[in-house]
């Protein structure tokens, strides 16, 4: 199979639900910029289309970015010191390290070329100012794209101004194609069609329309929320309302700018025709933060003026008025707010005097939310609630931020992280948790149950990020904790605990001793199965790396029996490479292989990249151990690059260490530099869906023999390759052997694709290599 990855664009661009109209202007400007300056921010005030504009562009210029364009959403983050670690998590990069997110985003990125769009920054203006110059001064081939109301204030940075969208030239003859030529006049119309199906303007509606577009300035979220309006106004109506309604605003308050007005009326117009429900509705659905689903909105929004069978209506006619937006996703219906809308509907939750009740039920909902049942933590179920965790993750966030302003409110935090603590370490969001868990034990010093059980998960979180001395320092204060309180929970989860720490550093009978005790005393107080899953999966791997393998691979059924029984998808496969590893030390290679690329295999089906990085790099000491160098080296580059993607070093720490070091050198050493560095930059190269087809040999087409055969080209083909090794261009072959350029670039193409290459470097080099055989 070839290596060379496949045309592709990576990122995590949403896909347009509704027509992009206009803004060729500042499209092209745009465009032309991001060729000149590392970073641009659109400005412009709320509703003038700053983010769609962003949005577009970025799919633009995406062919530019092989790495990668990706959007991050600030409007839902509040706590600006986890600006870094979103932005990391958002580029696929997890966190499994000590080190400050910005640093490890640094080194992820430093030999990438991509594009960040950073959306909403306005909120958390200093702290991205900070963030956008510590990437940029480090990153060479990184470039930003911001939207923000004021710029950020950074050197090097490029404004330009977003405008309203363009307008009739006023007392101008109309005519149907200098309507068109406005941008708002085509917005207007286009979701006036959506609005109302087979709506028809003829004529004497032209004049209406120009004028009811001037008199929203070309704003285009003014201009949808008024094309709605056609479902029961004509357009001569429309603009009659919006006169009163701009009357009055301008009597209420002369000091705001004029566009700020124009989107206030428009804003304020919505309101007042909303009924006594859906404006109450609207200001609860503030609240939530990063969408919410119909439940969430019963639970949180009922009560008051709102029963919880009339909840669902309420929200289908804010969806009919376009305030809330709908998306579909795998489990249903999720809802949200343009952040404009919210903001807005924050004001009106701020003037009822219902900000901290609602606060309080938008906690409670979500603190149900993730202390769910012990089967949907650990059965079965567990995939699927994680993925409706991830789904949630801003409201968690938010639930947390209102919580450490309560009094007594860092218990309940303790509370929301430890509830699922394999959540975090599922979703590499590590560093995150400990963030919070660290707030809440430095606001809640008091000797409970809750502080000694976030002491572990802390401890628990540090050990998987390297920091051994941090987390030793959490495991003796839970440990004395624990013995002060009797809890035996939190003695059993300190022991299986002290047990990783000592694996960590080598000791590996002290490892199983421990875990050993943990186990015992998890099967006692009857902690879930999948602890004692994942703790019998690190007795494996320690006794394994001491050479015990058939103690190992006890411990492995043992595994597999657990997640059997209790149904623990999510920890079958670590198990199952335990035991490929087991059989890896035994010597028993096409074992190894099978049973590795099963546990491999079951990764498709979920998010734990660490496991599929501690599978890759398994698969290519067992090829160097068969022989097949070259496809090592290329499994190595890419372990290496989801090793990476964690943010770790985990290679470089027992037992991965007493097996990773000494198979990179006997490669080296087998088939020298140049040529490893060669496969091994393939495999850096690959994406981690690609380095999963790749190290399971999905494709029939890859060899693994150490080179292939001359016999693999055709004789033409290694005439190219001959030519090529000598330093010619596709011009310079075509006129040497008399054929068109467009066939020499084929042949060139082909040759890269049968040698597995992704240079004419390597081609060179294996021709050279090659010469006479």
């Amino acid at each position: 199979m070839s290596v060379r990855a496949t045309p592709r664009y990576r990122g995590d661009l949403p896909v347009e639900v509704t027509s992009f109209v206009g803004r060729r202007r500042e499209s092209s400007e745009a465009r032309r910029l991001l060729g000149r300056t590392r970073l641009l921010t659109f400005v412009g005030a709320g509703g003038v289309g700053k983010t769609r504009l962003a949005r577009r562009v970025a799919a633009d210029v995406r062919r530019t970015f092989p790495d990668g364009v990706w959007l991050v959403n600030l409007a839902p983050l509040r706590d600006g010191d986890l600006l870094a670690s979103t932005v990391a998590a958002t580029l696929g990069l997890a966190d499994w390290s000590v080190r400050p997110s910005l640093d490890s985003l640094v080194d992820f990125v430093s030999d990438k070329r991509v594009l960040i769009v950073l959306d909403n920054c306005e909120h958390l203006l200093d702290v991205s100012a900070a963030f956008v110059d510590g990437l940029l001064s480090a990153a060479a081939n990184v470039r930003i794209l911001v939207t923000s109301r004021q710029p950020l204030g950074v050197g090097g940075e490029t404004v330009l101004e977003v405008p309203p969208m363009s307008l009739p030239v006023p007392d101008e003859a109309l005519s149907a194609r200098r309507l068109d030529e406005s941008e708002a006049v085509r917005l207007f119309v286009e979701r006036a069609a959506e609005a109302v199906p087979g709506l028809v303007l003829g004529e004497a509606d032209w004049e209406a329309v120009a004028r009811l577009c001037r008199r929203l300035d070309g704003i285009p979220l003014a201009i949808e929320l008024a094309a709605v309006r056609l479902r029961s106004l004509s357009t001569e109506q429309i603009i009659d309302r919006l006169d009163d309604r701009f009357g009055l605003l301008t009597r209420g308050s002369r000091t705001a700018m004029p566009r700020q007005q124009t989107l206030r009326a428009t804003v304020d117009w919505s309101r007042d025709l909303c009924s006594p429900g859906e404006r109450t509705l609207w200001a609860r659905l503030s609240v939530f933060s990063g969408g919410f689903d119909l439940a969430a909105a019963e639970q949180v929004c009922r009560g008051e003026a709102i029963a919880s069978e009339d909840v669902f209506d309420l929200v289908a006619a804010l969806v009919d008025k376009s305030l809330v937006l709908r998306d579909d996703c795998g489990d249903g219906a999720r809802y949200r707010m343009l952040e404009t809308i919210r903001q807005y509907g924050r004001m009106m939750l701020v003037e009822s005097a219902q900000e901290a009740m609602l606060g309080r039920r938008h906690r409670d909902h979500y603190l149900r939310v993730v202390g769910c049942s012990e089967e949907a933590r650990f059965g079965p179920e567990q995939l699927r609630w994680y993925a409706r965790l991830r789904r949630d993750h801003a409201n968690v966030r938010a639930a947390m931020d209102f919580c450490l302003t309560e009094p007594g409110g860092a218990r309940t935090v303790f509370q929301m992280v430890t509830a699922n603590w394999p959540y975090w370490i599922y979703y590499g969001i590590l560093g995150e948790g400990r963030h919070w868990l660290n707030l809440a034990l430095e606001q809640d010093p008091a000797p409970t149950a809750a502080r000694a059980r976030a002491l572990w998960v802390a401890g628990r979180l540090a050990l998987l990020q390297s920091d051994l001395s941090g987390a030793e320092l959490l495991l003796r204060d839970c440990a004395a904790l624990a013995e002060k309180l009797g809890d035996p929970s939190a003695e059993a989860h300190v022991t299986e605990l002290f047990g990783v720490v000592e694996l960590f550093r080598g000791n590996y009978a002290r490892a199983i001793s421990l875990q050993e005790e943990a186990v015992r005393r998890y099967r006692r107080i009857g902690e879930p199965p999948g602890t004692c899953a994942v703790t019998l999966y690190r007795m494996a791997l320690a006794a394994s790396a001491s050479g015990e393998t058939d103690r190992a691979e006890r411990f492995c059924e043992e595994s597999l029996a657990i997640c059997e029984e209790h149904g623990t998808h999510l920890y079958r496969p670590l198990a199952l490479w335990a035991l490929g590893f087991t059989r890896y030390r035994r010597g028993d290679q096409p074992g190894a292989e099978a049973t590795i690329g099963e546990s491999l295999r079951l990764q498709r089906h979920s998010n734990d990249r660490w496991n599929t990085a501690q599978c890759v790099e398994v698969l290519a000491w067992i090829a160097s151990a068969n022989g097949q160098h070259e496809h090592a080296a290329t499994l190595l580059g890419a372990a290496h690059m989801l090793w990476r993607s964690l943010g770790t070093s985990m290679p470089e720490t027992p037992p991965f260490a007493d097996f990773h070091g000494p198979c990179d050198f006997q490669l080296r050493e087998t088939l020298g530099d140049e040529v490893f560095a060669a496969a091994f930059e393939r495999g850096v190269a690959l994406g981690p869906d690609e380095a999963i087809g790749y190290a399971l040999n999905e494709n029939p087409r890859r060899s693994r023999r150490t080179s292939r055969p001359r016999s693999a080209l055709t004789s033409r083909e290694r005439q190219v390759a001959d030519l090529v090794a000598q330093g010619m261009t596709n011009k310079e072959i075509a006129a040497t052997l008399v054929i068109a350029q467009r066939t020499a670039e084929g042949h060139v193409e082909h040759i890269l694709e049968k040698l597995g290459f992704v240079s004419r470097a390597q081609i060179a080099s294996w021709a050279t290599r090659n010469s006479g055989t």
